[in-house]
């Protein structure tokens, strides 16, 4: 059974590798011919295409993995078949269950191998690649917003030793550009009480982190509204004898400005934090889609996509054993099957289908609600629910 199994990993693994190469040497060229446009553009050369180019590939490793273990697996299976050597294999006491089994061990070693490209090598070079692109251009990130980009932090009372005390306000964090050092430039933050009135602007030319959850601002310009109005509970008519603007308006006595060479933020935004929410959910690590996740919930704000991107992230490589197992039919169709490239053919077919479903199901997740645990899972159940049908069939016939 060692060796059967050996034979099995061998042909199997070659194949697979064979598939991923071509289907990476595809990808990085329509990546590069993409790049071309953006060569000559400031210090941005050929070598630096090739450059980010190259640091992506990791990327599309952790993405196209489970269609090449699929087509590889069919590949071999159908030479198997073609060959006559899985029946021989059956006739020598081989059972489905058995051929399975082989199957699954061999699918543990490009589980793994896709998690550590997905969540220990993608994380540190799609970033990297960004930053050669945009140092060489002389560029600097951009938010999707004109205005720059922006998020949300809580405002916590100072607690005693300098720890945080209560949450006693919110804050939204715009920064207009990021430079590739994770510097941030012309940085505006609009702090609110919890009765969301206006109790601080603050420009900052730039803010580099100092760690431990602190901004370094500089060339600051500090506006102050200290209004100590009572504010009538939300739904509540204008007391009598008052108006509007009496009511709900700012103090003007009570506004104060000031600059400052320099001042320390405590902040719960961190430049993993700023570096996540301008990235593709898609090239994020389950890590980083946990903390953002987490982030935004904690300030009340979407988070449905993050959360399904995490699960995909955590079933994506499973999907690996589910597809082997679909590959695994095309062992028995020897006598009423074309040749090999037929079968290659609907087994790229299957892969399509199979990242096109899942696409689908992740839109439909966000539209329903449906639990983002659902969402990521539903196509892999989909397909092994095919997978088994198709194995039933191939035995009985």
């Amino acid at each position: 059974m060692k060796v059967l199994q050996r034979y099995f990993a061998i042909n199997i693994t070659q194949a697979v590798v064979f598939v991923l190469v071509a289907l990476l040497g595809l990808i990085s060229f329509m990546d590069l011919t993409s790049e071309l446009p953006s060569v000559g553009k400031g210090n941005y050369m050929f070598q630096h295409a090739l450059l980010y180019v190259a640091l992506m590939l990791p990327g599309h490793v952790y993405e196209v993995m489970p269609v090449a273990a699929l087509i590889g697996t069919i590949y071999a299976m159908a030479q198997f078949a073609q060959s006559s050597e899985f029946t021989i294999m059956r006739a020598s006491s081989m059972s489905t269950r058995m051929a399975g089994w082989m199957l699954f061990k061999i699918g543990i070693v490009f589980v793994v191998v896709t998690f550590i490209f997905g969540e220990l090598i993608t994380p540190r070079t799609a970033p990297l690649a960004e930053r050669v692109r945009l140092s060489a251009k002389g560029a600097t990130l951009a938010s999707e917003f004109r205005s720059g980009m922006w998020t949300k932090d809580n405002v916590h009372a100072e607690g005693p030793n300098g720890t945080r005390g209560p949450i006693i306000g919110s804050r939204f964090f715009n920064a207009r550009q990021i430079r590739p050092d994770g510097q941030l430039q012309d940085v505006r933050l609009y702090e609110f009480d919890n009765a969301m009135r206006m109790r601080a602007i603050i420009t900052a030319a730039s803010a580099s982190f100092s760690g431990n959850g602190i901004w370094r601002l500089s060339d600051v310009t500090e506006t102050l509204f200290a209004n100590s109005r009572t504010l009538p509970l939300p739904g509540a008519p204008v007391p009598q004898g008052q108006t509007i603007q009496s009511t709900y308006g700012q103090e003007t006595s009570a506004v104060a400005t000031r600059k400052l060479a320099a001042k320390d933020l405590v902040s719960e935004i961190t430049p993993k934090i700023l570096q996540v929410s301008r990235r593709d959910p898609e090239r994020m690590s389950a890590n980083e889609l946990a903390v953002y996740s987490r982030h935004l919930a904690e300030n009340r704000q979407e988070s449905e996509r993050f959360q399904i991107a995490f699960w995909k992230k955590i079933i994506g490589p499973l999907s690996i054993f589910v597809l082997m197992a679909l590959a695994l039919p095309f062992a028995y169709l020897h006598t009423r099957s074309g040749g090999v490239s037929l079968k290659i053919f609907i087994g790229i077919m299957i892969g399509i289908s199979f990242i096109l479903i899942d696409s689908l199901f992740s839109h439909l997740g966000l539209l329903s609600t449906w639990p983002a645990f659902l969402t990521a899972v539903a196509p892999s159940l989909l397909f092994l629910l095919l997978a088994i049908g198709a194995l039933r069939w191939v035995e009985r016939h």
